[in-house]
């Protein structure tokens, strides 16, 4: 048992003595300076997240022009002061979910859509909220969408991505941390896009459909945000490439 006036036992000393207080302040110094040298590392070596997003600007847009549903819903816009000899949107519902059942009355029919877009580059997405968003203009004899013109059989590389997220609805939208949305979007029936690291036929993405021009649903989905290799027939619509491939030439690209 102790008596007295013993104080309180710390384990340490209140005060760093005086020998160690220049090693331990050059020491602090030196691990704040090299987190900070790692964290710029790090951002600077980030994937770009690329100059897509919506065009707030433009507010509401309304678009009049033939439809077409297949492999996945587009509008081939009528000329205007922006695309004088037309530009063909393609379209997209809210959340990751196409408009396949609001669009499948309305194949090679004029119609104004309306809603907000998302763009990156070439790329032109408008989000169609609803059916009420969606109405016919004309007669299903009045205009036609552009033909096909059919640009030959490519091997191509690149990473298939959802159409809506690679245009900016979602940042970066694209590698291997964005597999899970991308993929629950094509599943939604969002289009999917095959981007490549260099134009190819004149284009740097191209609206992706089996051999056959339809819908390729499942049958991406292991191959989405990764570098792919796959063959098939690139075919013109408009100023929209579309790449037919051949589901069964689809593979991992070697690097």
């Amino acid at each position: 048992m102790t008596t007295g006036n013993d104080g309180f036992f710390t384990g340490y000393s209140a005060r760093t003595p005086e020998n160690l207080r220049p090693f331990l302040s050059f020491l602090a110094a030196l691990v704040i300076a090299g987190g900070a040298l790692v964290s710029f590392g790090l951002a600077t070596h980030q994937g770009d997240a690329g100059a897509g997003g919506f065009d707030w600007d433009a507010g509401p847009q309304s678009v009049i022009g033939v439809l077409e549903t297949q492999p996945y819903p587009v509008i081939h816009a009528r000329p205007s002061k922006v695309f004088p000899s037309g530009h063909t949107y393609l379209l997209s519902g809210d959340g990751k979910r196409g408009v396949q059942s609001e669009t499948h009355l309305f194949d090679g029919v004029l119609v104004e859509a309306g809603g907000f877009v998302v763009k990156r580059g070439t790329l032109d997405m408008l989000l169609v909220n609803s059916s009420d968003s969606l109405k016919r203009a004309g007669t299903v004899a009045a205009e036609r969408p552009p033909a096909p013109v059919d640009l030959g059989r490519w091997r191509i590389q690149g990473e298939i991505c959802d159409g809506k997220c690679y245009a900016g609805a979602m940042r970066p939208g694209i590698g291997l941390a964005h597999k899970a949305c991308a993929n629950l979007c094509v599943i939604g029936g969002v289009p999917p896009v095959l981007v490549t690291a260099s134009p190819v036929a004149g284009a740097s993405f191209f609206l992706l459909s089996d051999g056959e021009g339809k819908a390729l649903d499942g049958r991406i989905l292991d191959s989405v945000a990764v570098l792919i290799e796959a063959v098939g027939r690139i075919e013109r619509r408009g100023d929209l490439h579309v790449f037919k491939l051949d589901p069964s030439t689809l593979k991992v690209a070697r690097r």
